[in-house]
C-alpha cells in the first residue's frame, strides 16, 4: 500500500496489517478502566508504608515492588491512551483518557515521593543488612545510584512539594510551544511553481532545500523575520526556563545546572566540555564542506540559506514499504540472527503503525511498554527517508525489547544518553549498506551528501547548540540577564565560529535560537552528538571485527539501565569519556567529504 494519493485515508480505510495492535495492551477500554481503578486503590496502600521502611527488609521490598507494579501499570494505561489518541488526535474520547492519565501520574508521583528520602535517612548498617536479602537483589544498582545522589535528595515533605511544583514550573515551555506552534503566523511567499503558499515550520524544511535560490532566501527571511517580531517574548520564555532549571539545581545543592543535568546518568562534566573542545578543534572539515558546497553550487558567495541545498540532482527512490522492510533486514544483518528474528517479529506482529491517516500524529517515535512489547509510529510515504526512519525507530524498539526481556523493571529503563545509540547505529548500518550496493552515480552522490548533512546537522550543529546552552547558563548563573540582544549576539558569533570564513552569516540567523524547542529540555542536545559518535564507533567495530563486536553490542542492548551509561557503553567497546569516538566520527566525515569531492569533480 502506498500513500501517494492526494487525499488522506481515514483510520478505518487503513488495512489491519499496517496498524499497530494497541489491543495487545488492553483488549478494550473496560479492562483499561479496571487497571485505572486498581491504581487509584493502590496509591493509598503505598502511602501506608510511609515512616516504616526501616523496620524490615521485607517491608522495604514490598513497598518497592508495589511502586514498580504501579509504574508498570501506569505505563500501560498511559501508552494505551496516548497511542489511541495519536491514531486520530481529533478523537475526544482518547484526549480525555490522556488527560485522566496525566492527572493520575501526578498523583502517583506525589504518593511515592517519600520513598527515596526515607531510604536515604536509614542508618547505613541497616540498609547494608537489608541489601543482602534475596527480596531486594533486583535493587542493588538502584541503591548504589540513590546513595550517590544522597546529598541532593531533600526531605519527604520537600520532595512532595517539588513533585507537585513540576506542572506549575512548565509555564515557560508551555508558552513557547503555544506561541511557536499555535499563535505565530508566518507570511505567504511564491513557490517554485509560481503559486502563493503560506510559510510554516513544516514547509520551511522543504523550501530551504529548494534548488531555486530565490525560494529558499524568501523562506529564510520569512521564517526568521517572523520570529524576530517576537524576539523579546521568546527571550523571556527561554530566560524563564533557564531560571526554572537553575532553581531546581540550586535547591538540590548542585554546583551548577549542568552538573545537575548530567548527574542523573552519572555523566562526568568532562564528557560535555571535551565534546565541545573536540568538535571546535575539528572545525576545518566543516569549513571545507561549506567551501565545497559553495563551489559545487557555483555561488559567488554562500549564505546561511544555501546550507541545506542538496548537491546531488533530484533522485527518486520510491521505495514501497515491503521493499523498505527488506532493505532494513539486509542492512542490519551485521547485528546477527537473534537480532534479525526480533526485527522480523516487530515488522510482522503489530508493533508498527505504518501509514498516515486523517488526524494521525505526525513524525515518528518508538514507545516501549513493559510486559507487552514496543510500539512504533511511522508516517511511511515510500521515500528513502522513511526507510531510514523505520531502521531508526526499530533500533529504539529492539533496544526496549532486549532491555525489558533481560532486566527486572527496576533496571530496565535505559537513559537518554544510551537511547540514541541503538537507533543511530541502525541508520549508519543502513547508509553503509546502501552506499556499498548502489552503482548509480547520482544516487551515490545523493547518499554521500545525505550522510554529510547528517553529521553536519547532528554532530556539528548540535554541538553548537550545546555550546550555546552552556554559555547562556554560565551567564545566567553569574547574574546576567538573558535579553534578546545578548542571545542574538551569542548565536551570531557561534555561527561565524562553526561555519567559517567562506560563508556569509546573515543577520536573520541571529534569532534562530528562538525556534529551538530543545533549549527547554536543559542540556539534552549534547546526547545527540555522543549518541551519534558512539553509534559510529560501534557500527564500525561490527563491520570490521564481526562476531565479537556484535556480541558486545547485543550485550549493550540487554543491559538496559543496570549500570551507568558510560560503563555500559565501555563494555560494548566505546569509551565516551575520551575524545576518540567523536574524532573517529569526524575522520569519517572527512573521508566521505573526499568521496564527495571526487564525484563532484567528475560530474
Amino acid at each position: 500500500m502506498s500513500q501517494t494519493s492526494t487525499g488522506l485515508p481515514t483510520r478505518e480505510e487503513i488495512q489491519a496489517e499496517y496498524k499497530w495492535r494497541v489491543e495487545d495492551i488492553y483488549a478494550n477500554e473496560e479492562l483499561w478502566q479496571v487497571d485505572f481503578k486498581k491504581i487509584k486503590d493502590d496509591l493509598p496502600k503505598i502511602a501506608e508504608y510511609k515512616g516504616s521502611l526501616s523496620q524490615s527488609a521485607d517491608k522495604l521490598a514490598a513497598c518497592l515492588k508495589l511502586r514498580d507494579e504501579i509504574n508498570i501499570i501506569c505505563g500501560k494505561l498511559f501508552a494505551y491512551a496516548r497511542l489511541h489518541r495519536d491514531e486520530n488526535s481529533a478523537d475526544a474520547k482518547y484526549q480525555a483518557l490522556v488527560g485522566k492519565m496525566e492527572g493520575l501520574l501526578a498523583e502517583a508521583g506525589a504518593a511515592t515521593a517519600y520513598i527515596e528520602p526515607e531510604i536515604l535517612a536509614m542508618a547505613e548498617d541497616t540498609l547494608s543488612a537489608f541489601r543482602n536479602k534475596p527480596s531486594l537483589a533486583d535493587y542493588n544498582f538502584y541503591f548504589d545510584n540513590l546513595a550517590r545522589q544522597k546529598e541532593h535528595v531533600l526531605s519527604p515533605a520537600e520532595e512532595e512539594i517539588l513533585s507537585r511544583s513540576v506542572e506549575v514550573t512548565q509555564a515557560s515551555e508551555t508558552i513557547f510551544n503555544m506561541l511557536a506552534h499555535a499563535d505565530i503566523k508566518f507570511p505567504e511567499l511564491t513557490g517554485e511553481d509560481g503559486k502563493t503558499i503560506t510559510l510554516s515550520e513544516g514547509r520551511y524544511r522543504s523550501l530551504i532545500m529548494s534548488s531555486d535560490r530565490r525560494v529558499r532566501k524568501d523562506a529564510f527571511s520569512g521564517l526568521f523575520g517572523t520570529y524576530n517580531d517576537f524576539r523579546n517574548t521568546f527571550a523571556a520564555t527561554l530566560a524563564g526556563n533557564v531560571k526554572k532549571s537553575i532553581f531546581y539545581a540550586q535547591i538540590r545543592k548542585y554546583n551548577s545546572t549542568l552538573e545537575s543535568a548530567l548527574s542523573e546518568g552519572n555523566i562526568p562534566l568532562a564528557v560535555y566540555t571535551n565534546l565541545i573542545d573536540t568538535v571546535t578543534n575539528n572545525l576545518a572539515p566543516l569549513h571545507r564542506y561549506v567551501a565545497l558546497k559553495k563551489k559545487a553550487l557555483q555561488l559567488d558567495s554562500i549564505h546561511m540559506y544555501d546550507l541545506y541545498t542538496p548537491l546531488a540532482k533530484e533522485v527518486t527512490f520510491n521505495i514501497a514499504y515491503t521493499e523498505g522492510q527488506k532493505l532494513v533486514r539486509d542492512a542490519l544483518a551485521p547485528l546477527g540472527s537473534e537480532y534479525a528474528d526480533i526485527l522480523n517479529k516487530g515488522l510482522t506482529s503489530g508493533w508498527i503503525d505504518v501509514y498516515e491517516n486523517k488526524g494521525k500524529q505526525t513524525g515518528a517515535y518508538s514507545w516501549g511498554v513493559y510486559s507487552v512489547h514496543p510500539f512504533v509510529l511511522l508516517n511511511y510515504n515510500d521515500r528513502l527517508e522513511d526507510v531510514s526512519t523505520l531502521a531508526h525507530e526499530m533500533g529504539h524498539a529492539i533496544h526496549s525489547h532486549y532491555s525489558q526481556a533481560n532486566q527486572p523493571f527496576s533496571k530496565s529503563q535505559y537513559t537518554i544518553f544510551t537511547a540514541e545509540v541503538a537507533s543511530t547505529t541502525n541508520e549508519i548500518l543502513l547508509n553503509d549498506y546502501l552506499l556499498k550496493n548502489t552503482t548509480d552515480k547520482q544516487k551515490k552522490l545523493y547518499l554521500i551528501n545525505q550522510y554529510l548533512e547528517m553529521v553536519r546537522a547532528t554532530v556539528y550543529r548540535q554541538t553548537m547548540f550545546a555550546e550555546f546552552e552552556k554559555d547562556i547558563y554560565d551567564k545566567a548563573e553569574s547574574g546576567e540577564t538573558l535579553t534578546a540582544d545578548l542571545l542574538d549576539g551569542m548565536w551570531h558569533e557561534l555561527n561565524v565560529k562553526y561555519y567559517g570564513v567562506d560563508i556569509t552569516v546573515d543577520k536573520e540567523i541571529d534569532i534562530e535560537w528562538a525556534r529551538i524547542p530543545h533549549f527547554y529540555w536543559n542540556f539534552y542536545v549534547y546526547q545527540y552528538v555522543t549518541g551519534y559518535a558512539a553509534a559510529t564507533t560501534l557500527a564500525d567495530k561490527m563491520l570490521q571485527e564481526g562476531v565479537g563486536a556484535q556480541q558486545r553490542y547485543i550485550g549493550f542492548l540487554k543491559s538496559g539501565g543496570s549500570d551507568y551509561p558510560i560503563n555500559i557503553l565501555k563494555n560494548a567497546g566505546v569509551d565516551m569519556s575520551t575524545p576518540q569516538p567523536v574524532e573517529l566520527t569526524l575522520n569519517k566525515f572527512s573521508y566521505m567529504l573526499d568521496e564527495l569531492e571526487k564525484l563532484t569533480t567528475k560530474s
